[in-house]
């Protein structure tokens, strides 16, 4: 089976760090400089990557649906642990060999349902080891407007428990991004379900009210950022070839995609693909949900 475009969301605007930020590079080598400096690119600016970013939202969100829905592996998994997972390596490979004499079309389609249908509802969104993500973020790079090239470097000590004080020899430094640096944000989103956007409209709003931290350093106070969203740009071809046909024509004719009047305004639409999100949700407690008899 292959996949077919049916929609996609753009999403643009910037990130800025309220407070200083530390995404570490891991130790360095080298003998000047920061014993823990951060993640930089090949200029020498820092960098958040996409996948620091998809992570914590991932890990919130998870957070957020097993109070919800509970812990039952088939709405909300742990990536941590396979045994966790919402279709582990050994269901997987016994599915298949239920089906494996079946037709070579059949065997496909039947894959694909068992894995739709067995999927945790986060992995929807964000991938898993047996499905593609549907959500990608990019490298977040630094805004050079508000960028000079100024870390800043921080001292850490390790505390011996014992004596309450600083241990002999743990003494250490590392370096952090400073508060009021800018990003450039951009995350593009396809083929997704209205509840999937929904989701992922609760993880973006976190990012925005600066509840999800970044990087190490949280219980410090390191981290904190806030998302700033300029633009969603949203465009559902509907299984309609002429619209398709449309979009693809503005796409070659346009230098930018700024001006494209197939794109609607995914602001407009975060309350639909919110309220689809809760609907969903409630359909699945229903469905999943056991009848508890009272302690005689």
């Amino acid at each position: 089976m292959f996949d077919t475009f049916k929609n996609r969301l753009e999403i643009t605007g910037q990130l800025k760090t309220i407070t200083a930020l530390r995404i570490s590079a891991g130790r360095s080598s080298e003998p000047i400089g920061s014993d823990l400096p951060v993640i930089k690119d090949a200029l020498g600016n820092p960098l958040i990557p996409g996948s620091s970013f998809k992570g914590a939202m991932r890990s919130r969100l998870e957070s957020f649906l097993r109070a919800i829905v509970g812990s039952d592996r088939k709405l909300v998994a742990n990536p941590a642990n396979e045994d966790e997972w919402s279709i582990t390596s050994k269901e997987l490979s016994d599915f298949k060999e239920t089906i494996k004499n079946l037709k070579s079309g059949e065997k496909e389609e039947h894959l694909h349902q068992y894995i739709v249908e067995n999927t945790d509802l986060i992995s929807h969104l964000f991938g898993s080891p047996w499905i593609a993500s549907k959500f990608q973020v990019r490298d977040l790079t630094v805004n050079p407007e508000y960028w000079f090239g100024q870390y800043q470097e921080r001292d850490g000590v390790a505390i011996d428990r014992d004596t309450e004080t600083a241990a002999d020899g743990k003494l250490y430094d590392f370096q952090v991004v400073p508060a009021g640096t800018v990003f450039e944000f951009k995350a593009i989103v396809e083929n997704a379900q209205p509840w999937e956007l929904g989701l992922l409209m609760i993880g973006l709003h976190q990012f925005e009210t600066e509840q999800i931290p970044l990087g190490g350093g949280s219980s410090r106070g390191l981290g904190v950022v806030k998302l700033e969203i300029d633009k969603m740009d949203w465009i559902d071809v509907e299984n309609d070839p002429e619209k398709l046909l449309t979009y693809l024509q503005e796409l070659v004719s346009h230098h930018t995609t700024d001006s494209l009047s197939s794109y609607a305004d995914g602001k407009q639409l975060k309350d639909i693909w919110t309220h689809a999100l809760i609907t969903h949700l409630r359909e699945n407690i229903a469905k999943h949900s056991t009848t508890v008899q009272p302690n005689s």
